[in-house]
């Protein structure tokens, strides 16, 4: 019930922001544009999404967008599930269970994911890090007691540090073979398993932008989930705007900030929406694979940049990360821009984004 709150607001935050609904706005040409929204029905990525149209488009077409994301959502959730199996795939599901058995042949899309996330592991120093499948394990197992008990876990429950070390063993990103050749991927150590969370969803999101731009879509909106993607412009040239969840939920505003970004991406990564309590500590679902511990640095760390995978990465990496080694890490990749809001709800930003107050 938390996590579907969380979504609820995100979604009426990013609703109200992109000024979505039947709603009919002036452009300086004095043409009326209809704005449209369309809120797929299936929870795909264990989240809510919607596509939002903002111009000169059809009712038709963005029926047509709806049912394309639709389409892309439903195939790459099944690919990229970790708890189930589907008839006529084979999937990160069928891949963990025969980890240390036998290589399983999966479809070219599966090949690519993969490979794209050995490069991100690469690129972010190992922060972003799929084969962390066997630690993460042991923290969904008791988040799962805990939001069974009103979010609250006996601290005696929680992962012990023997546990922890035992499982970082077998993360090792050299155990996940892929021959692309035979088509197959392996597992090497019958240990180790895929957990592609930090990834899955920003890499479906740009999937389904590359397909809807072939379609003819323009001055469209994806939230996937809070995972944004914007495709082109407003009708009058300007920016999309929209708002940082506050991660200080004592605060009388629900918005942190406002941020205006063009024809890009947009990802959060926080430690306010998956959570739990044990004792009086609070600990969230993003863990720093370094300390085996949810991350201690940010409240919440978004990304913007045009590839929605990328942001999706970088900004589970930049959330275990200092400031400073993730200012040097966007720097070094460039066209990244940053917002992070520290523990104390303090917000910095790299140079390129202009924070709004909110009205």
């Amino acid at each position: 019930m938390k996590k579907i709150l969380s979504l609820l607001l995100l979604l009426s935050i990013v609703f109200s922001l992109f000024s979505c609904g039947d709603k009919k706005v002036d452009t300086p040409e004095n043409k009326d544009y209809k704005t449209r929204s369309r809120t797929i029905s299936t929870v795909y990525f264990n989240t809510f999404s919607a596509v939002y149209s903002y111009g000169d488009e059809s009712d038709v077409n963005i029926n047509n967008y709806a049912a394309i994301a639709e389409e892309v959502l439903s195939y790459y959730h099944e690919l990229f599930d970790i708890y189930y199996e589907y008839a006529g795939v084979n999937n990160i599901r069928t891949i963990n269970k025969n980890a240390g058995k036998k290589a399983v042949a999966v479809d070219r899309e599966m090949i690519d994911f993969l490979l794209y996330c050995k490069e991100l592991y690469t690129l972010t120093n190992g922060k972003t890090n799929v084969m962390l499948g066997s630690v993460l394990k042991l923290w969904h197992d008791v988040r799962e007691i805990a939001d069974g008990d009103f979010g609250y876990l006996n601290p005696a429950l929680l992962p012990s540090e023997e546990e922890l070390n035992a499982a970082k063993e077998h993360v090792s990103i050299d155990s996940l073979i892929i021959d692309e050749t035979a088509g197959t991927v392996y597992i090497s150590d019958p240990n180790a398993s895929l957990d592609v969370g930090a990834i899955a969803k920003g890499y479906t999101v740009e999937i389904l932008y590359k397909r809807l731009v072939s379609e003819g879509a323009d001055s469209v909106a994806l939230n996937i989930g809070g995972n944004l993607r914007t495709i082109g412009l407003k009708p009058d040239g300007s920016l999309w705007m929209t708002g940082l969840t506050n991660p200080d939920k004592s605060a009388s505003n629900s918005v942190k900030c406002r941020i205006e970004i063009g024809s890009s991406s947009m990802v959060t990564s926080g430690d306010y929406e998956r959570f739990f309590y044990a004792g009086n500590t609070k600990y969230h679902h993003i863990i720093d694979p370094e300390t085996l511990m949810p991350a201690a640095y940010f409240s919440s760390v978004t990304i913007i940049t045009e590839n929605s995978g990328l942001a999706d990465a970088l900004s589970t990496a930049l959330f275990c990360m200092s400031y400073e080694e993730g200012l040097a890490l966007v720097n070094s990749i460039g066209g990244i821009e940053v917002v992070w809001i520290d523990l104390d709800y303090n917000v910095k930003t790299t140079p390129g984004i202009n924070i709004l107050p909110i009205e």
